[in-house]
């Protein structure tokens, strides 16, 4: 306490004597070179009534000893028994603080503002103020290296000290550097040298006067505001019309950082927020840069006035030019940038380290890598995050490259970061319009800088629209954790959704779908495979051969190699278990929107502007690439194609399949389902219980169009690709289509049993699939294109209201033989063919007949069923509808020999013996309708015949 009233005796010794130094590291107005001869104002003979000029510029006789106040002048008088209560009348300092910080609309008289102006250029401008700095701040000075080898007697020594005040622990200097600082910066021309370097940028930028006159102590702010909204536009604008000089752009930014712990010292934003502040921070304590933050967090409030609002945009505008105009983010985080080697050049403050973003992105990756940053700093990190994303303006890129489309498609949506997903929304290609690439490119730093992927919060609008949802279905999550965003990911399209939510989200995971990194939990966990499968950078650094999007390609081709020609892949060109994991979550989740598969899109804009522009609907977009694959440019197929094969081995990456099969997934196939790693398990489950009960229609029509896009290639069959990949190279080389596959080595097996080989061509595993992909082509005519394709018009003429899911059409076809046209007859003949020869392949039979099949057939072999069937028919235990069944294919075994197995090897020497003109008229697939049969029933009869004659006439001779 003793030492504090000395420091205040010392003060109001000197400011009665009128003599100051530099204050607050301001030097005096006329430069550091010629600095002008200060006018002296007089305490016992004050300036005269008529002539305030002479009474501001002051007598030049020597000042008494005496205490001379600024109360007893009366030039002043008026005004401060009016403006400033009368406790303060006797300290010059607080006086002067408050006629400076009085009102704005509380004008002073001309003679008083000419004399507190003349008190403050006497105050800046006397050396005894360094002599006082000297002997209070003595030990900070010898610890500050560039102050004291700073040149006495010029203002420099006190600019120094405060350009260090930061760094000042004695409690006197610090106190006497905090007292002058209110003074100097409620007038431009007080600031060290700062007219000097900006006087030029003053006059051609038109921001005011620089000449020392009456003028206004409100209006002197405005000045230093004038030429930092200069600044801010220059970085906006594409041609810099006027470009204000890098000295003055220094002082500038400058002035700003000195300004940053109190925001009294920003007097123009002081003016314009004065009732703002009392308003919501009026418990806010000023100093460490408190009340700033406390009026950035309520700048989008509907109670905040404007000329506020644009007061600390701006402010916000040069804490993005310079981080070190925040006092509180450049103290949390000093010891971080330094320790993670992030401020590189400290000489430059507009250099490329000083920008905010370098700032944060360097940080966040030292966070990304699992370094440690003070939680103080990361604290204050997360606060200029959100602020970047609550107001686009705040980047100049953004503003520069996306001004077309903010005036086009987003005006009036400043707010709360609506611009911004206003702005992703079209990036994202939501409407007809497009944004360029230079706007998207900024676009996707912001995104990075802001690094709202960690942390969901700092994404306001999106906060605000998932509240409901995070509450209701993420509730099991810790707030702010990255699995927040997964979590929402994973209720897309679910009923606990809400729309606002689901376009927030989309709009977001576009732009974190194009760069890994951006995923937080995703590059903890595969930062390591990345760097040795694909050859990643640091997690703020992109590479041309690597760059951010195709590095998750690279991750799930990797995911999903584990064999290769035939052969197993190296354990070191596979991914870790933790990374596959976080890789198969990712494909779950994007598989929900196309526009989340960044290569996809990319490559098949066109085609899907060309087959698919209509199918806008959740999941159809994917679904219509599948369907029109053969349709598809070149590299759109490649990618579809790609997509497509991994879904067969993984089908939970189609989510929505997924969500619509769970009643069947539980009932029947939860055992695969809950296996870490699908290979095709989990579809080929939900094919054979397509029929179940549980079994409802969006999962039915979903299996079923899966079924019918494996046809069209054999690899998206995962299962029959894994199995037959080599048997395929070797004997069907060169055929893609599934079922030409299929077909291909069909024959190849029937041939070698045949001829009874002596060894398989086809192997057993092969052989093994290849019978369940011809036993599930059986259950659907379009799993077949060889049948289905002749047969559309006749499925249309003769069934058009039956299902084609449990072989129903084909049944209904069969029944319908003889209307047939000529090329469906002979396909459905030869179907009746194979079926009546391995009758495994008859799908109506054998959902029928399965229970009796069990009672009556097990031992026998699988292609004699029917036969044993046709033994056990008129049993009491056989079931009506099997034996109507079976009625059904003895009848159709009549209509021609080939179709019955068992006499055609019992009379494969009397058919071509007795029958060869019946069999020369007949294609290889035309029906025979009977005429064979029946050529056989009338030699049967005539041999028949012939023996009872030959009975008859052994008997006559008898």
């Amino acid at each position: 306490m003793a030492a504090d009233g000395r420091l205040q005796l010392r003060l109001f010794l000197l400011l009665c004597l009128c003599g100051s130094g530099s204050v607050l590291g301001l030097k005096a107005a006329g430069g550091p070179a010629d600095p002008p001869d200060p006018p002296v104002l007089r305490a016992a003979e004050p300036p005269p009534k008529d002539a305030p000029a002479a009474a501001a510029a002051g007598a030049s006789q020597p000042r008494r000893a005496s205490g001379w106040k600024l109360s007893e002048e009366e030039a002043c008088r008026e005004d401060l028994s009016r403006l400033c209560p009368k406790h303060t009348w006797t300290n010059n300092l607080a006086v002067l603080e408050c006629l400076q910080d009085r009102r704005e609309e509380s004008e002073l008289a001309p003679d008083c503002n000419h004399l507190l102006w003349n008190y403050k250029l006497n105050l800046t401008t006397d050396p005894k103020f360094e002599s006082v700095a000297t002997e209070v701040c003595k030990s900070t000075i010898a610890e500050l290296k560039e102050c004291n080898e700073e040149e006495r007697g010029r203002g420099y020594l006190v600019s120094c000290l405060v350009d260090h005040r930061g760094n000042i622990s004695e409690y006197q200097c610090n106190q006497y550097i905090t007292k002058m600082t209110g003074i100097v910066f409620s007038d431009f021309r007080l600031i060290c040298g700062f007219m000097d370097k900006c006087k030029d940028d003053i006059n051609s930028l038109h921001c005011g006067s620089i000449n020392v006159g009456h003028k206004d102590v409100h209006s002197q702010g405005e000045v230093i505001s004038c030429l930092e909204k200069a600044l801010v536009r220059e970085a906006e604008q594409q041609d810099h019309v006027r470009p204000i000089k890098e000295e003055c752009q220094r002082a500038i930014l400058r002035v700003a950082e000195l300004s940053s712990d109190d925001f009294h010292l920003d007097r123009h934003l002081y003016f314009s927020c004065r009732d703002d502040r009392e308003r919501f921070c009026q418990n806010t304590q000023a100093g460490e840069g408190k009340v700033y933050k406390c009026l950035f967090n309520h700048k989008f409030e509907e109670a905040m006035s404007e000329k506020c609002r644009d007061a600390l945009t701006t402010r916000q505008k040069l804490i993005s030019q310079d981080y070190r105009v925040s006092y509180s983010l450049a103290k949390a985080c000093k010891l971080d940038l330094r320790k993670q080697r992030c401020s590189l050049d400290t000489n430059l403050p507009r250099a490329r380290e000083a920008r905010l973003s370098y700032l944060l992105l360097c940080l966040e990756a030292a966070v990304h890598r699992g370094r440690t940053v003070s939680g103080e700093c990361q604290g204050e990190m997360v606060d200029y995050r959100k602020m970047l994303m609550e107001d686009f303006s705040l980047s100049p890129e953004i503003v520069l490259h996306c001004r077309t489309e903010i005036e086009a498609h987003c005006s009036g949506l400043h707010r709360k970061g609506r611009t911004l997903h206003c702005l992703m929304r079209i990036g994202r290609g939501d409407r007809s319009a497009t944004v360029d690439g230079v706007c998207q490119s900024a676009l996707q730093t912001l995104i990075q800088s802001a690094d709202p992927g960690a942390d969901y919060r700092i994404d306001r609008a999106l906060n605000e629209a998932c509240e409901s949802v995070i509450q209701t279905a993420c509730k099991h999550i810790r707030t702010g954790d990255p699995m927040i965003l997964s979590c929402l990911m994973e209720h897309l399209y679910t009923e606990k959704m809400v729309e606002d939510c689901e376009h927030r989200l989309l709009e977001l995971q576009y732009f974190i779908s194009r760069d890994w990194k951006l995923d937080p939990i995703l590059y903890k966990k595969c930062q390591g495979d990345a760097a040795r499968l694909c050859h990643t950078h640091g997690w703020n650094e992109t590479s041309e051969l690597m760059p951010p999007g195709a590095v998750f390609s690279c991750l799930y081709r990797h995911a999903y190699r584990t064999e290769e020609q035939g052969r197993r892949v190296h354990p070191d060109d596979q991914l870790s278990r933790d990374c596959k994991v976080e890789v198969q979550r990712i494909l779950h989740q994007r598989a929900l929107d196309v526009k989340l598969e960044p290569e996809l899109q990319k490559r098949c804009m066109t085609d899907l502007g060309k087959w698919c522009s209509e199918k806008t609907d959740t999941g159809q977009e994917l679904e219509c690439l599948q369907d029109h694959l053969e349709d598809l440019v070149s590299a759109c197929r490649d990618v579809v194609g790609n997509l497509t094969e991994l879904e067969s081995e993984d089908i939970q990456i189609d989510a929505l399949l997924i969500r619509a099969c769970e009643p069947i997934i539980q009932a029947h196939c939860h055992d695969v389902a809950d296996n870490q790693i699908d290979t095709g398990d989990l579809m080929e489950c939900l094919v054979q219980n397509k029929h179940q009960k549980e079994m409802n229609e969006k999962c039915s029509v979903g299996v079923t169009h899966f079924q019918l896009i494996q046809m069209k290639d054999f690899r998206f069959s995962y299962k029959f690709k894994m199995s037959c990949k080599e048997d395929v190279l070797r004997l069907c080389p060169n055929i893609k289509k599934k079922v030409d596959v299929v077909i291909c080595l069909s024959t190849t097996v029937r041939n070698d049993t045949l001829q009874d080989a002596r060894e398989q061509r086809v192997s057993l595993k092969c052989r093994k699939q290849l019978r369940v992909e011809e036993l599930e082509m059986s259950e659907d005519i379009r799993l077949d294109p060889d049948l289905y394709e002749p047969c559309r018009s006749d499925i249309s003429r003769l069934c058009p209201n039956v299902n084609y899911g449990n072989a129903q059409m084909i049944e209904c076809l069969k029944e319908h033989k003889k209307q047939l046209s000529q090329r469906c007859h002979q396909r459905i003949f030869r179907l009746q063919e194979g079926e009546m020869n391995d009758p495994e392949l008859d799908y109506q039979l054998m959902r029928v007949c399965k229970q009796m099949i069990k009672r009556f057939c097990t031992e026998a072999d699988a292609r004699n069923v029917l036969q044993c069937l046709k033994q056990n028919k008129n049993s009491e235990l056989m079931d009506p509808k099997c034996k109507q069944m079976i009625t059904k294919r003895q009848i159709t075994q009549n209509t021609d020999y080939r179709l019955n197995p068992v006499l055609r090897k019992a009379c494969r020497a009397d058919i071509p013996k007795f029958c060869q003109p019946i069999l020369n008229k007949a294609g290889e697939d035309s029906e025979l309708e009977g005429q064979v049969i029946a050529c056989l029933k009338l030699k049967y009869a005539d041999q028949v015949r012939a023996q009872a004659q030959s009975n008859t006439t052994t008997q006559h001779h008898k």
